[in-house]
């Protein structure tokens, strides 16, 4: 298997390519557009077909480079079934499977920091999306947003996933690039509840700045980014 993690400042957004290193079929999740020309220039040095992408959910702060992408690669363009993006070729369910050569990706279906929040995971590696991230959890203060279904989305999905699980989140603002799922369980602030309640009692009193364009960006990822 073939693993690169890349970041883009402006947004803090990490981006993921995964290959199979026996068929060199490549996935990305969540481009961002601005760097659609770096993600094709290091897929063209490691000799990898960009097949498919996906996006986690439809997101705020920057545009996806999906349509862009397709539009040079003619790959697939992916997301979860409850988004709202009427121009997604494959709209994946639940524990459904995605199939990357001898590669399989298992899309679970995390709601709660928007109403279309996707996780993927493949072997160990959990991608995911803003659902949860290293030491915090995605807002959940817009997009149909809901702390309730977060909270159970976090803890009986995400979490009862083994503690070695590899967590990459789609965001990270502090720098931080790994952790598992045991490290969050322990160390992760938002974490730390003893109910429901409690965990919708911190994120109502959040208290956080909107993304910068958030409606420009959110019309143009409705649209896949085109």
């Amino acid at each position: 298997m073939i693993f690169k993690q890349l970041f883009d400042t402006k947004s803090s957004t990490y981006t993921y390519i995964i290959a199979s290193a026996k068929g060199r079929e490549a996935m990305i999740i969540d481009p961002v557009i601005e760097n659609v020309v770096e993600y094709i220039k290091l897929l063209k040095e490691l000799d990898l077909k960009l097949v498919k992408v996906i996006d986690t959910h439809i997101h705020a702060d920057h545009v996806t480079g999906a349509s862009k992408l397709k539009d040079i690669t003619k790959c697939s363009t992916i997301m979860g079934d409850h988004t709202p993006a009427e121009t997604v070729e494959i709209k994946v369910k639940d524990d459904e499977y995605i199939n990357l050569d001898n590669l399989k990706i298992r899309a679970m279906y995390t709601p709660g920091h928007t109403s279309d929040s996707y996780s993927f995971l493949m072997n160990n590696y959990l991608f995911s999306g803003d659902t949860l991230l290293i030491n915090g959890t995605g807002r959940t203060d817009f997009q149909n947003g809901n702390s309730k279904d977060a909270y159970n989305s976090i803890f009986n999905k995400l979490l009862k996933l083994p503690d070695e699980t590899l967590l990459y989140p789609a965001h990270d603002y502090k720098g931080e690039k790994v952790s598992t799922i045991g490290k969050e369980k322990k160390y992760n602030p938002r974490l730390q509840v003893k109910s429901v309640d409690e965990y919708i009692e911190i994120m109502n009193n959040l208290d956080l700045r909107k993304p910068v364009s958030i409606e420009e960006n959110i019309s143009k990822n409705l649209k896949l980014g085109a």
